[in-house]
């Protein structure tokens, strides 16, 4: 019975609950992100290299061979797949993944410095004790 009241307090803290709005946004930027550079970024990087679609790019490490047939039909030889290295749908992902990792930098950057803000204002000094205020009124009282 331990564990389930530990999980429960540990769910109700906020980081279970943090960590999974933060694993959906997350989730959704990437594919904000993804559309972004597959949109946007890679048909200027195309433009600018002439014309280049790079997920097309690959290098061919053995290519595809097809199926051979003898003449009743029955298969002589079995179909191939190429092997390929897709190198240009790497470096899509890679744009993919320098754009979200610095986004999320800028993100922690700025939490950090309000953290900081935080904990540099002065904490308000403690208010007295109804002994202090009792006698704070006497002394003002005998002011008088």
């Amino acid at each position: 019975m331990g564990m389930i009241k530990e999980f429960k307090e540990f769910a109700v803290r906020g980081n279970l609950v943090d960590t999974a709005v933060a694993f959906v946004m997350g989730a959704s930027f990437g594919k904000i992100v993804s559309s972004f550079v597959d949109g946007m970024v890679m048909p200027v990087v195309g433009m600018l290299t002439g014309g280049v679609d790079f997920n097309d790019k690959k290098l061919i490490l053995k290519d595809a061979t097809p199926e051979v047939k003898d003449a009743a039909g029955k298969v002589v030889e079995k179909a191939i797949a190429e092997v390929s290295v897709k190198y240009g749908s790497f470096l899509t992902n890679l744009i993919d993944f320098i754009i979200v990792a610095f986004a999320v930098f800028l993100v922690i950057k700025a939490i950090n410095k309000l953290k900081k803000k935080e904990e540099e204002a002065p904490a308000a000094p403690p208010a007295p004790s109804s002994t202090d205020q009792l006698l704070i009124e006497i002394r003002d009282a005998l002011k008088k």
